[in-house]
């Protein structure tokens, strides 16, 4: 592989310094200009995968004017770079193919190739900690590491950069380096796959029968608005404590010396640190907090609005592909980390759309788990992932192409990240089967279910709520091993109690408590680790869901949330 460094894009000069900055940038760019290089970016690499039946992307550098061929599966495109020294060109669509082929670059006496490249379906996978949570992490992990055997399934993880603009590239240590590099789902380099994206790209695989491409850009402890442009951020108004934050951080790294700065003070502190951790252990007391290094970073390369997007979106947005599947929301689901969510994690959607070029660019929606332990009813009634999960919900019904794969049944403990992403990969490729490929079932020659129970509407008769669900979803409704647990039910004083639950006439559920004699609302799967039997005939969960539209006030939060 090719490696091109990212150019920095977020040096700051001291006040004073602006036109000598200037006028050094001026001179490094043109110098740059005049010994530029034949180059691609970092995405096109060996063993890559290429989007069948649509027209492909490559891009690249090099000398302003300079003339640049480009060979791929039998075609050959010309074309000649710009005065920014950029170029560009389209193949025609080519059908999916095991066999490895190469990709050839030329201009004048330069020549790059990308052997072994393959052409199938290529996916972005997005999101946070559950998303790039490895392979090896899981919990079949002892299983799936030793027994993959898919050199077919090629994917890319991308290095973590955040920056204040756009960026053109991402870096590669080296061409061996497991990450930036693309790898194959064998056992030698699988362990360091998405697990979610290693199911879900499994069963696209099996079933499809091509090879398929993953590329994965999801960041752990991330939220929604550092996936989202800058330019769409700044009139959301709840956004405003999230950029007025980071200036002061920025402001408080200049005035603190900038890199020197940082290092001196975290030398100062570990020094500290020491003689303070040196008189824990004469006192046989339990050690300080050690210095963290990542905390005395330049704020401009760490979580920040639109920092993601700039440096982990748009280096491969021109990239051609078929669609994302994107998994975050936990880390909107503390403090008030909730309250620009109803508008970040829609935009998400519309600008990496924009940014692909693709306003129907299929969307899968992994909707969180949950984690912790149970508390009091009012804590799990108004808990911040309540909130998260029903926009997440919202923002599938209210955007076409897109998908919601629910969770919340795979975690059975209070980690924050469950183990089990075989359901949640295999689940979310049921919707790209059914929805995105249009595969249908082969006997009954019905589209292919992918949904669970999703609510519909209710009736109270007397001292019960009568629940219905849509149709194409209600088919065979049941309560796992007839248990009736995550059922909640509340009267005029809006006091929610357990419940409980049976299904009438096979497509509706019944829900009653002897202790709500008049009951005005229903919740279902409604807590921060929810728990809840109820799916279909295919045995798909149902999705969370309340009758009711109150206010939903967290802990540790100001305000309300008011479902839209």
């Amino acid at each position: 592989m090719v490696s091109l460094i990212a150019p920095v894009t977020n040096t700051r000069p001291k006040s004073g310094r602006l036109l000598p900055f200037l006028l050094a940038l001026a001179s490094c760019l043109l110098t740059a200009s005049l010994s530029a290089e034949l180059k691609l970016p970092n995405i096109f690499g060996d063993h890559m995968v290429l989007q069948q039946d649509k027209p492909v992307h490559v891009w690249g550098w090099e000398t302003a004017g300079a003339k640049i061929s480009v060979t791929w599966a039998g075609q050959t495109r010309a074309t000649t770079s710009s005065q920014a020294g950029k170029w560009s060109v389209h193949f025609d669509p080519v059908k999916a193919s095991f066999s490895g082929r190469k990709l050839v670059v030329t201009s004048g006496t330069q020549s790059l190739s990308f052997a072994d490249i393959l052409v199938g379906e290529v996916w972005l996978c997005g999101g946070q900690s559950n998303m790039e949570w490895t392979l090896r992490s899981t919990r079949d992990a002892d299983l799936e590491i030793d027994s993959a055997d898919y050199p077919a399934i090629r994917f890319i993880r991308l290095p973590k950069v955040a920056r204040l603009e756009p960026q053109q590239d991402f870096p590669v240590e080296n061409p061996e380096h497991p990450v930036g590099n693309w790898r194959l789902a064998t056992t030698e380099q699988v362990e360091n796959c998405t697990g979610v994206g290693y199911y879900f790209a499994r069963r696209l695989h099996r079933y499809l029968k091509v090879p398929i491409g993953l590329i994965d850009t999801s960041w752990g402890g991330t939220m929604a608005q550092h996936w989202v442009s800058r330019e769409t951020l700044q009139p959301v108004l709840e956004m405003k404590p999230y950029f007025d934050g980071f200036t002061e951080k920025l402001k408080v790294w200049a005035e603190g010396g900038g890199e020197e700065g940082a290092r001196k003070r975290f030398q100062a502190d570990l020094e500290s640190w020491e003689t303070k951790a040196a008189e824990a252990r004469t006192k046989n007391e339990r050690l300080p907090r050690k210095p963290n290094a990542n905390a005395y970073q330049d704020p401009a390369s760490q979580s920040q609005p639109a920092g993601m997007y700039n440096g982990l979106i748009t280096p491969v947005a021109p990239f051609t592909l078929r669609g994302v599947v994107f998994y975050q929301g936990e880390n909107n689901s503390f403090a008030e980390s909730w309250k620009p969510f109803h508008r970040t994690f829609p935009a998400v959607i519309s600008d990496w759309r924009k940014a692909f070029g693709n306003p129907e660019m299929p969307f899968g929606i992994i909707q969180i788990a949950g984690w912790s332990t149970r508390r009091s009813m009012t804590y799990d009634m108004n808990h911040h992932t309540n909130i998260i999960r029903e926009i997440q919900f919202d923002t599938w019904q209210n955007t076409p192409r897109t998908g919601l794969i629910v969770t919340f049944d795979t975690n059975s403990n209070g980690s924050i990240h469950p183990q089990r992403k075989l359901p949640i990969g295999e689940r979310t490729a049921r919707w790209a089967l059914a929805e995105v490929y249009q595969v249908q079932d082969s006997k009954s020659r019905s589209p292919l279910e992918w949904r669970g129970p999703v609510y519909e509407s209710f009736v109270i008769e007397k001292d019960k709520v009568t629940v219905s669900f849509r149709a194409e979803t209600n088919r065979g409704l049941r309560l796992d091993q007839d248990v009736e647990i995550g059922f909640y039910i509340a009267g005029q004083d809006r006091i929610f109690h357990h419940a409980r639950a049976q299904i009438i006439k096979d497509s509706q559920l019944q829900v009653w408590s002897d202790d709500v004699p008049q009951p005005v609302a229903v919740r279902y799967g409604w807590s921060n680790l929810p728990m809840g039997g109820l799916m279909n005939f295919r045995e798909l969960p149902a999705y969370p869901f309340r009758t009711d539209k109150w206010p939903l006030t967290p802990h540790q939060s100001t305000g309300s949330y008011l479902a839209q």
